[in-house]
């Protein structure tokens, strides 16, 4: 069943118990003037993108697709996937680090303007799962495609069965079980997603999330990067935001949506960013020893980004200029 098909089936199914709920003494949702909050945008600014972290070649991959007109999903996807075929970084895509039985496992979700979006978790044959979650988007009924589902469904999309643990992140592993010491270090390589927003010549915003997750987690361990809401939202009215860190704190408090949320009430970026990093500091006093970092874009253009600890850098690449900056924290000690 295509998604055209299923969302339709379940927008009928929807009416159908709104008009019970009217039947049954309900106020007549006709009656009730529903207000649309939209960002104001008096003209389209120049196509942004940006990404957490130092991912340098990754947003300016992104930028340049922006500006030869690509739409800001195909830009996005294009940007993430400089990093998870980076076997470098272990944090993402291939050569990521393993679980604690040594078996690289992948997540990633995209979000596109139309309020679309596709996600993939507990992948350990392909490299590329941002697009795979694109497809899981465009081609099924589904949101998101698990584990060995995911992997069969992307064979038969033509995505080709990789091995993911190269020998740099097989050796690091066996140092690793000489300790089995499971302590994330802030800001070091253990849990440096990507996650990038793009907005487009049409001023559309997209997203895309990618990571392998904390460094030797337990078998199974799905993080933030995957859930949308979580590790990325956008409404193409108001902005979107992505996450990156403690994938765990991030969930708690839905960050990435509340970041949007706060932006359709009238917030900055940049204050909607700060805002979503005290809700988790005033709920979890061992804070000192994990870090979170959100960043995001509205409709106009403006951007933001804040943190927990210091350490934390956004890429942002507009007007053929890739910067990095260097974000504002929370524990200033």
């Amino acid at each position: 069943m295509k998604r055209r098909h299923f969302i339709k089936n379940a927008s009928l199914t929807g009416i159908g118990l709104v008009a019970s709920s009217a039947a049954m003494g309900c106020k007549d949702p006709s009656e009730e003037k529903i207000e649309k909050t939209v960002m104001k945008q008096t003209k389209t600014p120049s196509p942004i993108a940006i990404c957490t972290w130092r991912f340098t070649e990754a947003n300016a991959t992104a930028g340049k697709a922006l500006k030869a007109g690509k739409a800001a999903l195909d830009a996005a996807i294009a940007g993430v996937e400089v990093e998870e075929e980076n076997l470098k970084n272990t944090t993402v895509g291939k050569g990521g680090a393993p679980d604690r039985e040594g078996n690289v496992t992948l997540d990633a979700c995209v979000m596109n303007s139309d309020g679309n979006c596709g996600s993939v978790v507990y992948v350990a044959t392909i490299t590329k799962v941002a697009a795979l979650a694109r497809t899981v988007m465009e081609e099924t009924p589904h949101v998101m495609l698990a584990g060995a589902g995911a992997e069969e469904f992307a064979y038969s999309q033509g995505f080709q069965k990789e091995t993911l643990l190269t020998e740099a992140s097989k050796e690091a592993w066996h140092a690793w079980l000489k300790t089995s010491e499971y302590k994330p270090i802030i800001n070091i390589e253990n849990h440096d997603t990507i996650g990038m927003l793009t907005l487009d010549h049409n001023g559309d915003i997209a997203g895309a999330c990618s990571s392998s997750g904390l460094s030797y987690k337990m078998k199974g361990r799905v993080g933030d990067s995957p859930i949308i809401g979580s590790g990325l939202f956008v409404d193409n009215e108001i902005g979107g935001a992505v996450a990156t860190g403690m994938g765990e704190e991030i969930i708690k408090t839905v960050g990435s949506f509340l970041i949007v949320e706060l932006m359709r009430n009238g917030l900055s970026p940049q204050a909607a960013c700060e805002e979503a990093v005290r809700r988790i500091v005033s709920k979890n006093e061992a804070y000192t020893d994990f870090q979170v970092a959100y960043i995001a874009m509205n409709k106009a253009g403006e951007t933001g980004a804040y943190c927990i600890h210091e350490g934390f850098t956004m890429m942002k690449y507009q007007n053929d200029h890739n910067e990095a900056i260097a974000v504002d924290f929370y524990h200033k000690k």
